[in-house]
Order: structure tokens, then C-alpha cells, then sequence
């Protein structure tokens, strides 16, 4: 009988940093900084640099741990679907015990350091938001209702407010409307990778929106919430927030972005979603650094 080879330190290692989904937790720590910096009027001081980077370690511990514990939960859904079918958690590769133990180790660690070294208002928001996206999304929302990424993307539109929170101790309206900008663009990031992936969650009993409603009804609803999106992102600029800078790329990026859900909604193939998907991580992405870009030299 063979017996399977040990499993080397660096490797295991390697194998519980996959666990955190670091991209995505990358994009969530990226859009947490925006709120940081923002919150604080000119170049930030040392002391507040220190600040930043512990709450940034804090929120992408928390982060990282709902990730984990999301591929624990989902690990009979992902081995059913081809993109998620590699996750280690859905191969076996790690164990029930080892998945909740190291997200209750993440959780645990990166909750302490931010009551500890930054605030306990934005200890008691990340955890809230773990609360949010490992259990009230992943367990109810997402195998309930095809308005899951709607409601659920509350969640994923809380790191500017965690940001902000982190030097300021509030929430602001300042960071609510950067909350609502991630809220609207969640909806049609989302579905439009499920346009191109509704095979994949059918397979897996999801009720995303492309298997409960069609493909036709989704790519409209892509369409619409990029021009609310668009509008959306104009706030910043409306509430005294950025100056031209921003709104010029927040004008060429919505347009960009308004662009594909039409060519999507009017002329559909799986390409064209995909390359939607990937714009809608330009946009997010430029879209805030634009934001910071303009803060900075404004």
C-alpha cells in the first residue's frame, strides 16, 4: 500500500495562504487604504502611517479568515464547479479541523490587533463584516435567493467605511458614499461572471441570477446598474469629495463601463462577459486610485 508523500512546510504554508483568496483579499485591503487616506486631511504623519499599517494587517487577518472560512462552508459547491474545484478545502487536500482552526486563528488575531492598536469601533465593523460575508451571505443569502449578490454586497462594500473608521473613529458620510459605489458595483461585476459561469452554478444548485431569471433578463440588469453605477460615482465629486481630476476619470470609466453592459445586453457571447468582468476590476481599481491621485495633488 502506498502512502501518500509529507507535505513540506513551505508547501502547507503556500496551501493556507490560498486559503485567504489573496486577490480578492488584496482588492478589499486596497479599497480599505482609499478610505485611510482619505479620512486624512494631506499627507498622512508618521504616527498615522503606523496606524494605517496596522489596521491594514488587522483588516486583511479578518478578511483573510471569512475567505477561509467561505472555501470550509462552500467546499461541496466548489468541488462541483470548475472554477473553484482546485480550492484545496474542495480537494481534501485540507481538513475541516485545519480550514476552521486557521480562519479562527486569522479572525481572532486580526480582531485583537484592531481593538488593541487602532479602534474598537473598527474591530466591532470587521467583524460585523465577517459576520456578514461568512455567514449571513455564504449560509443564507447565497443557496436562498437570486438577489444574493445584491444583499450580500453590503459586505463586500464595507472596506472604505472600516478604512475611514480606522483613523477616525466615525463613520462619515464620506465613507457611506464610497460604501454605495462598491454596493452598485458589485451587482453587475458579479453577474457578469455568472453569465459566462452559469453552467458552473447551476451544476451547483446556486440560485444565481442567469440560472433563476435567464440570460437575457441578467444582461439587462448589468446594463442598468452601470448607469446607476455611473451616477453613483459622481457623488464624490458632487459632495466636495474630489475635484476635476476624479471626475474625469470617474466620467470615462463609468462610460466605459456603461459601454459593455449595452454590448452585452444588445449582442451577448461569453467573451464579451468575460471582458466585462475584467473591466469591472479596472474600473474599481482605477476608479480609486483616482480618487487618491486626486486627494493628493488637489
Amino acid at each position: 500500500m502506498s502512502l501518500a508523500a509529507p507535505v513540506s512546510a513551505p508547501s502547507r504554508a503556500a496551501q493556507f495562504y490560498a486559503l485567504t483568496k489573496p486577490r480578492v483579499v488584496q482588492l478589499i485591503v486596497f479599497c480599505a487604504l482609499i478610505g485611510m487616506v482619505l479620512a486624512i486631511p494631506g499627507w498622512p504623519a508618521l504616527d498615522q502611517w503606523v496606524l494605517i499599517a496596522v489596521a491594514c494587517v488587522g483588516i486583511w487577518l479578518v478578511a483573510g479568515a471569512a475567505a477561509a472560512f467561505n472555501c470550509l462552508v462552500e467546499k461541496g459547491i466548489d468541488a462541483r464547479m470548475k472554477r473553484t474545484a482546485w480550492r484545496l478545502t474542495a480537494k481534501g487536500q485540507l481538513s475541516d479541523a485545519q480550514a476552521l482552526g486557521f480562519s479562527t486563528l486569522l479572525c481572532a488575531a486580526g480582531s485583537a490587533l484592531l481593538y488593541a492598536w487602532v479602534n474598537p469601533l473598527t474591530m466591532w465593523l470587521t467583524l460585523a463584516t465577517f459576520v456578514g460575508y461568512a455567514v449571513v451571505y455564504t449560509l443564507i443569502l447565497k443557496p436562498l435567493t437570486p438577489q444574493n449578490i445584491v444583499i450580500g454586497g453590503a459586505s463586500g462594500a464595507m472596506p472604505p467605511v472600516l478604512g475611514w473608521a480606522a483613523v477616525t473613529g466615525q463613520v462619515t458620510p464620506e465613507s457611506l458614499i464610497l460604501f454605495l459605489i462598491i454596493f452598485l458595483w458589485t451587482p453587475p461585476h458579479f453577474w457578469a461572471l455568472a453569465l459566462y459561469r452559469v453552467e458552473d452554478y447551476r451544476q451547483a444548485g446556486l440560485p444565481m441570477l442567469p440560472v433563476t431569471h435567464g440570460n437575457e433578463f441578467t444582461r439587462l440588469q448589468v446594463f442598468l446598474y452601470t448607469l446607476v453605477l455611473f451616477a453613483g460615482c459622481l457623488l464624490p465629486f458632487v459632495f466636495g469629495m474630489s475635484s476635476w481630476l476624479y471626475l474625469v476619470a470617474a466620467v470615462a470609466l463609468g462610460l466605459g463601463f456603461c459601454f459593455y453592459g449595452f454590448r452585452l445586453w444588445r449582442n451577448y457571447s461569453d467573451a464579451l462577459a468575460r471582458k466585462t468582468f475584467r473591466f469591472s476590476l479596472i474600473h474599481l481599481s482605477f476608479l480609486f486610485a483616482a480618487l487618491l491621485v486626486d486627494h493628493y495633488l488637489f
